[in-house]
């Protein structure tokens, strides 16, 4: 199992406080049947973790890893929050893509709203050989309002990435509720972790699969991991179709 978001590299961010945080972070995820977890520390005005900081952090690790004999490996990635210079700062070598050699980016929106320029940087990001893929789509209470918003950008090209936790309700019901009607929407295309520690913000990979397998299937399964895979090859996707999503029907009427 691939996990393409994950808080684990220490003291870079609020998620792993030090070595011993990322090394019990990593037995968990072995446990979980995760192999390969790309590391994504926040990139934004709180957090200044630029491509130089994340790669050694990154090599740092494994070298943990190496030493323990864990059965699992970290990649370089970056969860950057959208702004403006985001394309200058790329062509500078300042931010990362996942393995930091693929078109693959993770970007967030602010957890209320998404910014009016969205739509033009990640259409431009596609001009310059980036694929973007939206983090926790499922959070962001704008999109939450009016999923419209996200329809838009996914037909225009963007990839989105939902939460373990929010697939399995530990974010509450009613972003649960959003999650899986982004699934049934063809609206998300990965799931990751986005785990911070082994308590509140844990993996919890394995129980979201299968309760995505009990609810749609196996197909649903194996779209998603092989998705997370492609991504970290840095290959293709070919997302299904996405659909708008509907209100639910009360008393026969939308």
């Amino acid at each position: 199992m691939i996990d393409i978001h994950c808080h684990i590299l220490p003291a870079i961010d609020d998620g792993a406080s030090n070595e011993e945080d990322s090394l019990a972070m990593l037995k968990v995820a072995v446990d979980e049947g995760i192999r390969t977890i790309v590391a994504t520390p926040h990139h934004n005005r709180k957090y200044s973790n630029d491509q130089q900081k994340i790669l050694t952090k990154v090599a740092e690790l494994n070298e943990l890893i190496a030493a323990k004999d864990l059965p699992i490996k970290v990649i370089p990635g970056q969860e950057i929050r959208i702004y403006g210079e985001l394309l200058l700062d790329y062509e500078n070598n300042k931010l990362v893509t996942i393995g930091n050699t693929s078109r693959y980016m993770l970007i967030e929106f602010s957890s209320n709203h998404v910014p009016h320029y969205a739509e033009r940087l990640l259409y431009d990001m596609e001009l310059h050989g980036l694929k973007p893929i939206i983090v926790h789509p499922e959070r962001n209470a704008e999109i939450m309002e009016n999923p419209d918003k996200l329809y838009q950008l996914v037909q225009k090209g963007a990839l989105t990435q939902v939460t373990a936790c929010s697939v399995t309700g530990y974010f509450g019901k009613k972003i649960q509720k959003f999650t899986h009607q982004l699934i049934e929407a063809n609206l998300t295309h990965v799931i990751a972790s986005d785990a911070h520690n082994t308590t509140g913000r844990g993996f919890k990979m394995r129980q979201t699969f299968a309760e995505i397998e009990a609810k749609y299937g196996m197909d649903y399964v194996y779209y998603f991991q092989e998705n997370a895979q492609r991504i970290v090859d840095n290959q293709t996707i070919y997302p299904d179709q996405p659909e708008e999503v509907r209100k639910k029907k009360f008393l026969g009427i939308f």
